[in-house]
């Protein structure tokens, strides 16, 4: 008996739906391995800054105002042209007069050609001049124009020659604003430079861990008749996550170190943000998952395509990495965004009469103890003066009553305009073990080298520097700014 309609359709499918499942499995792999290859795919690219005097303008050059009809002087006119042709031989009664009259009258009218071209000639020589002269203010301005652009050019490669935060900040943003991101990742990423600490800020926004496919493969449900999804283990989606998160702190890093053409970033700071929806409340968040701080020295000495990037960042780099992304569990920068980023920090009047808050360094350091002790106090510490140092620094004990993040804060201030040297640094460390601090703050005026920073690595240090300090100052409301003194 043959087999009905419906029977032949059903039997019909499954070599189309298996291969409709195989197909989905190949890009739910490809998918995976290029979430696995976007460090190795950056280090395949040449990463070099730019050359800032490649963005000067080549001179332009004035079209010709001139007509070309104009460039050339018109012919003039020719008297055989006008000229009446004689009698001839067997000439008629009168025909003397008549050509006598028709020779002046000819006579007459090459007189007017001859006024008319004379006056053309004078007014296209005019026009020439004219023409000419606009040409030549035409190509001056054209002139000035570029002079003025290649100035503007030569102004900001010095600027960032010299560490100007303002400068090196729009340097580096655009420089990473070219940056094409794999695949479908968020492209919102904040720049902030701190010229005292010759250190680099970066607020990088990453995919959320939607990017990993949830599904493993793809497989033909025959007893369904339909392709069904076999679920991938969720602790296989978290080393997925882990993984492509450590590239992608990386990859910032190979990134800024790579255009810093002109040797000013010592210090990279790598927040990696996570814009999403916090589902108890509904309100958009962006906590940061993952943490890091790296040296130029340390960075250079890695070997990029060999490396596991999970166990570089969190044991090389000690970075703090969120143990729970899927909640969006924060961990807390190293460095807050906002006390590096430039907008922060108020502009400051070179005037000192015409800007009145005050030039920390122009305080005593009794003065710029108790500032210190009033912006721990507005920023929810319980502080206790112990020691008045002769250094022109000052050392107290400050008090986190919050439960679980907070503890007892061994505080350090340096009033001081060189680079704070890695000794200060370590001297804190030390004082921390002694007094069984939970953390040490050493806060300055002016700034911190790599040495510090590599040091305070992984140690529960926190190293404020003079930016980040008028930025606390800003965010709590206490006038301050940091003007050196007249040499």
């Amino acid at each position: 008996m043959g087999r009905s309609a419906e029977g032949q359709h059903r039997s019909d499918r499954p070599p189309g739906r298996t291969a409709e499942a195989a197909q989905r499995t190949a890009a739910v792999s490809e998918r995976v391995r290029d979430l696995g290859n976007v460090l190795a795919s950056t280090l395949a690219i040449d990463v070099h800054g730019t050359d800032l005097q490649t963005l000067k303008r080549a001179p332009r050059r004035a079209p010709p105002a001139v007509e070309a009809a104009d460039l050339t002087a018109r012919p003039g006119p020719v008297w055989d042209a006008f000229l009446p042709q004689e009698p001839g031989r067997f000439r008629w009664w009168g025909a003397e007069r008549r050509y006598a009259r028709r020779l002046a009258a000819a006579e007459d009218r090459f007189a007017e050609a001859i006024e008319r071209h004379r006056a053309a000639e004078e007014n296209r020589r005019d026009r020439v001049t004219r023409a000419q002269r606009e040409q030549v203010e035409q190509q001056r301005r054209l002139d000035d124009a570029t002079a003025e652009q290649h100035a503007r050019v030569d102004a900001y490669q010095r600027a960032v020659e010299s560490h100007d935060r303002a400068a090196v900040t729009r340097y580096f943003t655009k420089a990473l604003e070219r940056v094409t991101e794999p695949l479908d990742f968020p492209r919102r990423r904040r720049v902030g430079y701190v010229p005292e600490s010759t250190l680099l800020a970066i607020e990088w926004d990453l995919p959320d861990m939607s990017v990993v496919p949830a599904e493993a493969s793809y497989r033909y449900d025959r007893a369904a008749d339909a392709v069904v999804a076999v679920p991938r283990p969720e602790k296989e989606v978290r080393l997925l996550y882990q993984q492509l998160v450590a590239q992608l702190a990386l990859r910032a890093l190979h990134l800024v170190f790579g255009s810093d053409r002109y040797g000013v970033v010592d210090t990279v700071v790598f927040n990696g943000m996570v814009e999403s929806v916090d589902l108890p409340t509904g309100q958009t968040v962006r906590p940061c998952l993952i943490t890091l701080r790296a040296t130029r020295e340390q960075f250079q000495a890695l070997v990029l395509d060999q490396l596991d990037p999970v166990a570089c960042v969190r044991h090389y780099f000690a970075a703090e990495v969120s143990r729970h992304p899927e909640e969006l569990q924060p961990v807390e920068p190293v460095l807050d965004f906002d006390l590096a980023d430039p907008r922060t920090v108020e502009p400051i009047d070179v005037l000192s009469e015409i800007d009145s808050r005050p030039n920390l360094l122009d305080l005593s350091p009794e003065s710029f103890e108790h500032l210190v002790q009033n912006l721990l106090t507005r920023m929810g510490l319980e502080t206790r003066l112990f020691r008045l140092g002769t250094d022109g620094g000052i050392d107290c004990v400050a008090y986190d009553p919050r439960p679980i993040t907070g503890g007892k804060f061994v505080v350090q201030a340096k009033l001081w305009t060189r680079t704070v040297p890695p000794s200060a640094v370590r001297d804190l460390f030390g004082t921390v073990l002694d007094a069984g601090a939970t953390k040490g703050i050493l806060i300055t005026t002016s700034g911190f080298g790599p040495t510090s920073y590599q040091f305070a690595t992984g140690k529960p240090l926190q190293l404020i520097d003079g930016t980040a300090l008028l930025a606390l100052c800003h965010l709590h409301d206490i006038p301050a700014r940091i003007i050196p003194r007249a040499s």
